[in-house]
Parts: C-alpha cells; structure tokens; sequence
C-alpha cells in the first residue's frame, strides 16, 4: 500500500488524551482520532503544541504516535512533532517517530540553547540528513522566541531539507512572502491560525492546523472546501462561526495562563462532545474549575456543537 501524501488540507493538531493520573488514555485517543477521520480531514498532526509535547515524557510521545498510526490505518498522513531544545535531541525523536510509523516529521528551529539564525539551515540539513522522511519547519516564535524567516525557509526548500511549513507566527505577511520565494507545487504550506485560516487560504497556504479543529473539525472541513472552490463568502462565514467559538480558550483567563486555558478548554470541549473521557491536562497547568467548564459547554451550544 502507498503511503499517503502530504498534499494540505486540514491536519489538525492532535489533543493528547490524559487519564486522570495522567497516564496516556489510548481509548479516548482512539476514538478522537476516529471522530477527526470521520469529519473528513486530510492529515494527523501528532505531538504538536496543542498535544502538549512539550509536557510529555517520551515514552508517551512515542505511544500516542503509534497509536494514531494504527488507529488511522494509512486513511491519511500522521505528522509527528520531533520538537525539542536541540539538534541531537531532535534528530533522536525523529528517529523514534519514523519507527513509530510517521508519514512527516515537524520540528521547530533550536531554543534555549543559544542559536543564531545563521545556525537554523544547519539545524534543518542534519535533522534531514539523518531520518529520510518529509521534513516540516514549524515557525511557532511564541514558544521558540525566534523566528524562521522567509529567506531561510525558501533557502531549504530549494535545497530539498524543508517540504513544508506549519506557520503559527500569526504574520501574514510573513506567510506571503514564503509563498511568493518558494515553489508552490512542490513545498506545502500550512496555516496554524484558527481565526485567520480563511485568509491564509486566500495567500495560498495549501492546508490549515487549526488546534480548536479538535472541537470541530467539520467546521474547519468546510472552510477548506469552501477556498477550495473559491467562495470566499463562505468561508468568511464559517471563519466568523469559528472565531466566536474560540473565545473558549480565554475561559480561564483570570485565574491561570492562556495556554492552560486554551488546553483545558479544548479537552473540556471534546468530553462534552462525547469523544474523550477526561479534560486532564499536563502538570504544572492548572485545570479548569466548574464556572470555565460550563462556559465552554455554553460557547458548544452556541456554535451548535451538542454531544455526538
């Protein structure tokens, strides 16, 4: 059987299902990944930050790949997140994620470590050179605290390192200049934006990330096809529909971060949806109380989005 090809499309980042004691709970994980299936996306994103990579140890990185590989049974690519600090670090992780049967693998430029950005091609070109497998540059300043700018990512992609880019920078403009320098035919570019995915699309990103397409992946389906055919009316207003149930993630806003926010609301979404059991989130983050969680149930009714 071919492997699927990385072509776009809506490739959300997978939520990483936690029991209570905070061991990885596969069955939630294997229906999550059936409902995604089910919506109709195009890819599988594994150990990204909206599954809390960074929070995970190993072992349980390596066991939720596996089983969203095994779950999707080769329907669509799984992209695994080989995010760490460093170049070693990652080139092991990428190592264990091609083992573990990923389609794509999806890393970060270096941080912590001190890195100049004249380090990232070097960053990249070993990460390829070790594991063969599709290599996407993930632009995320907000955690990495640098930015992978359009010169290098084009740089790489003519090279052959880079076959892809996942941007979460939020700068469209950053985003346009990619698209312009690169060969569009051959490189794919991904949109991590969940209010402004219908405007990335209009660029000319071939796919979206979008984190909240764990709560509705349908959603985010039509507002693909819709750029797809070019009704651009239509996608604004799934884009709008979309806005205002991401208001969820700023339920907890007053008492803790807004990544333990938008984590625990999400979770919190796909157990009144139905598809997982806990809204465990990872230590140290701090868990929605009663008040959040009834505020991402309300925001659910509002956007029509009710037990499956």
């Amino acid at each position: 059987m071919p492997e699927p090809t990385l072509a776009g499309g809506v490739v959300p980042p997978v939520c990483t299902p936690l029991t209570p004691e905070r061991e990885l709970d596969v069955p939630s994980l294997e229906r999550l990944v059936g409902f995604l299936l089910d919506a109709g996306v195009h890819g599988l994103f594994v150990t990204g930050s909206t599954g809390e990579v960074a929070y995970l140890p190993d072992s349980v990185r390596y066991r939720a790949l596996e089983v969203v590989v095994s779950t999707a049974g080769g329907q669509v690519p799984v992209l695994a997140g080989i995010i760490d600090t460093t170049t070693p670090r990652v080139i092991e992780h990428a190592y264990a994620a091609k083992s573990h049967g990923a389609n794509a693998l999806v890393a970060t430029a270096p941080f912590y470590a001190p890195t100049h950005l004249v380090e990232f091609p070097v960053h990249f070109r070993a990460i390829r050179a070790a594991v063969d497998l599709p290599l996407i540059g993930y632009d995320i300043p907000a955690s990495v605290h640098s930015k992978l700018n359009a010169e290098v990512v084009a740089e790489l992609a003519a090279e052959g390192v880079l076959d892809g880019l996942k941007d979460s920078s939020g700068d469209l403009d950053g985003l346009r200049a990619v698209l312009e320098l690169v060969d569009t035919s051959t490189f794919t570019c991904f949109s991590g934006s969940e209010t402004l995915a219908d405007l990335g699309l209009f660029l000319g990103a071939h796919g979206l990330v979008p984190g909240i397409g764990n709560v509705d992946p349908e959603g985010y389906v039509r507002l693909y096809d819709a750029a797809k055919r070019q009704d651009w009316d239509a996608a604004r207003t799934e884009q709008q529909r979309l806005r205002q149930l991401f208001k969820i993630i700023y339920v907890g806003d007053a008492r803790m971060g807004r990544y333990s926010s938008a984590i625990g609301a999400f979770k919190e979404g796909l157990v009144t949806r139905g598809v997982i059991d806990h809204a465990t989130t990872s230590l140290p983050m701090i868990p929605l109380n009663d008040t959040e969680r009834a505020a991402v149930r309300a925001y659910l009714t509002d956007a029509e989005l009710g037990p499956l």
